[in-house]
């Protein structure tokens, strides 16, 4: 690299600073810093505003209007992901579940947590957003601290879940699909190994501080449930959140057609009054509660298409390349080590700079796999502990807890399951 070129990358690297910290200390959205990272990104190296030859990269073509259309596909899954997840609550299938979960249960505190620990994770795997957060966690919660839970494990509980239920969660892999170029199919292959492990430290987790914190209170104002009580669904009719994980995991159906008939399937189980009603309100009030994601989305396609532009990736790559891990034992400790930074929307965070540094890795030589297990791997630690997330922000809120005080106790949990999958992960993909 010539002179200028190194003065360029040093640039790169202030302004990536900078902006990571605005986000982290919440100075500036992940909406907004994202596109606008990406837009300086590409000034500092060079990529010019507009240009006549149509096959050259520029800001205004390449970057700005490519970019935002360049996750379609990942916008789509998560479209319809949150319109089934809207149809299950419609039809009351959700709180069912919930009920079922909270009979089995009976009275006691361990088995209680684990049970909606299950529930949760299996809701989540069908729909995710605050929404559905909120909708499950204004059930379950009360019912946990009443059985006399402590509010930090009933704050867990849930956001363990979702954690769980994002690896699950089909609409999610089409990030993956549309960063990395990979396959629905190779995506499942790879799922239980970042999952199992998360599944069995959450539980060890769960019942390490049922039974180090002692009983909580049980006073509890349970909130006024709405939309779906007293519904009668048929117990087989409990299925449905699983159709579309079964479709794309044994048949091997593409994610979108997967979750459609997932709702299909869904109304023929339960048969509301108004389906079609059902399906249309459901489409749009879940395209309200994923609306903020798919902003992030167009903001994250802004920004790989920065990355990946000629000027900027020449920059980037040499310094990509120096810290790259090439066996797999680096493969084990880098990610392990560096899994604190996908907190904070930091540079291994799949909702924030994530996507960008891994196509990175696989442009400087990481098979598009082994970049997909480790962020996929990495983003439980963002899922579970990161104070930024939205589904964080509001279990701590409702339980009274204290937020920082989730990341603390959460974090070295979270990372014992990140060990564990990339060393299971390593023997996969070297």
């Amino acid at each position: 690299m010539t002179s200028l070129m190194w003065f360029q990358a040093i640039g790169i690297l202030v302004v990536f600073l900078v902006f990571v910290g605005l986000m982290m200390t919440r100075k500036l959205p992940t909406i907004l810093a994202l596109p606008a990272m990406a837009i300086l990104f590409a000034v500092i190296a060079g990529v010019p505003w507009i240009s006549n030859d149509p096959e050259a990269t520029s800001i205004a073509k390449t970057i700005l209007s490519a970019g935002s259309m360049r996750l379609s596909g990942a916008i789509a899954g998560l479209v319809f992901g949150a319109w089934f997840g809207q149809i299950l609550n419609k039809v009351g299938i959700t709180k069912s579940i919930i009920r079922k979960a909270a009979e089995l249960a009976g009275d006691k505190p361990v088995m209680i947590a684990i049970l909606f620990f299950v529930t949760a994770s299996i809701i989540f795997s069908a729909a995710g957003g605050l929404g559905m957060v909120i909708l499950v966690g204004t059930i379950v919660i009360p019912i946990m601290l009443t059985a006399g839970i402590s509010q930090f494990v009933a704050s867990i509980v849930v956001i363990s879940a979702v954690g769980v239920g994002a690896l699950f969660n089909v609409s999610n892999w089409a990030v993956y699909v549309d960063v990395l170029g990979l396959s629905v199919q190779t995506i499942a292959d790879y799922t239980l190994v970042a999952a199992l492990p998360l599944i069995i430290v959450s539980l060890a987790m769960i019942v390490f501080y049922i039974k180090k914190d002692g009983k909580g209170r049980k006073a509890w104002a349970m909130p006024t449930a709405s939309g779906g009580e007293g519904k009668k669904v048929p117990a087989f009719a409990l299925i449905s959140p699983l159709v579309p994980v079964i479709l794309v995991f044994a048949f091997k159906i593409d994610i979108v057609p997967a979750v459609i008939i997932g709702a299909l399937v869904t109304i023929l189980l339960t048969l509301p009054k108004r389906p079609i009603h059902v399906l249309s309100s459901a489409l749009v009030e879940g395209i309200q509660d994923v609306a903020g994601a798919m902003a992030l989305m167009i903001g994250i396609g802004i920004l790989l298409n920065s990355v990946m532009a000629p000027q900027v990736a020449s920059l980037i790559s040499p310094l990509i390349e120096s810290v790259l891990p090439s066996s797999p034992l680096m493969y084990i400790i880098f990610f392990t080590l560096l899994s604190p930074l996908a907190i904070y929307r930091g540079p291994l965070n799949v909702w924030g700079l994530g996507s960008g540094i891994a196509a990175l890795f696989v442009t400087a030589g990481m098979t598009p796999v082994a970049a997909m297990l480790a962020l996929r791997v990495v983003s439980n630690v963002q899922a579970v502990s990161d104070p930024t997330n939205s589904h964080n922000v509001w279990v701590a809120d409702f339980t009274k807890s204290d937020i920082n005080e989730i990341l603390k106790k959460t974090l070295p949990w979270m990372m014992v399951a990140v060990l564990i999958s990339m060393i299971f992960g390593s023997f996969m993909v070297f």
